[in-house]
């Protein structure tokens, strides 16, 4: 694993995986990068650059624990990009990646050659998502042996009450099978005050944010699961009309991590996008 330095000095690591043109895949979480893994087989097609955002994975914890937040964390994205020396990228982002990488278009447009949001979080555009909407995206799981109980949680959840939160783990995959259970297992944040300052107040603009991405020239792919409850496919096709030249696909039987549920149709779409 490399390692560069970030503005503040903190060291920070990334992964490299497969050859050819790079495309910098944004983890969110905040969490270890390593649930990306080479997002189902797209690095057979492109070189991915997966950063561990600081504190998470192999980067260090930084000094100050305010450089957690969403929009400080763009700073580190381009101090990547000038390590690698790329005048201009792709970028991809995933969950709450996708505000990290947003934020950085709106930034830095002319260092953006395509962007790919995949189940893209939307609080850095204000995008919200309602209560009722998750549950009657969780009802189309009806017929699942733990739905029962994973409904019933995500009730409780709802309503702001004492919940088993393990329970609702299923909502995020198409297929709750053993690879989906290892695959979530990996995928947990590990450093609660990465997760905790990630959001913290200042972190997001959307009416800026907003403003900037409606001047953003590059192609963008935005990629929802039909099943996602974190970004489901009406949020996702809102953040979709903020752009001039978006894409929307909604992956049948998938959920917030399509690349497991279906990695083939998933490389194909992605792959394509990125030329």
């Amino acid at each position: 694993m490399a390692t560069f330095s970030a503005s503040d000095g903190t060291r920070l690591a990334y992964r490299t995986y497969g050859e050819g043109e790079p495309v910098l895949c944004i983890p969110g979480g905040p969490a270890d990068s390593r649930y990306l893994g080479d997002l189902g087989g797209l690095s057979a097609h492109r070189r991915l650059i997966v950063p561990d955002l600081r504190g998470t994975g192999r980067s260090a914890v930084p000094e100050d624990p305010a450089t957690y937040r969403c929009d400080r964390l763009v700073d580190d994205v381009e101090a990547l990009r000038h390590h690698l020396g790329l005048a201009r990228t792709d970028l991809l982002g995933h969950s709450a990646g996708a505000n990290i990488a947003v934020q950085y278009a709106a930034r830095h447009p002319e260092r953006v050659g395509g962007l790919a949001l995949i189940a893209p979080g939307t609080r850095a555009v204000g995008i919200d998502i309602t209560g009722e909407e998750r549950r009657a995206l969780a009802r189309l799981r009806s017929g699942e042996p733990w739905f029962p109980e994973a409904f019933a949680a995500l009730e409780a959840i709802t309503r702001g009450e004492e919940a088993d939160w393990a329970a609702v783990d299923p909502f995020f995959y198409g297929r709750w099978d053993r690879a989906a259970r290892d695959h979530h297992a990996a995928s947990r944040p590990e450093n609660p005050e990465a997760v905790a300052h990630f959001g913290a107040e200042g972190a997001f603009d959307p009416a800026a944010t907003r403003a900037s991405l409606a001047a953003f020239a590059a192609p963008v792919l935005l990629l929802a699961g039909q099943f996602d409850l974190n970004s489901p496919p009406r949020s996702t096709a809102a953040f979709a009309g903020l752009f001039r030249d978006a894409t929307l696909v909604v992956q049948e039987g998938a959920g917030h991590y399509p690349w497991v549920d279906d990695a083939e149709r998933f490389t194909a779409e992605v792959s394509a996008f990125l030329g």
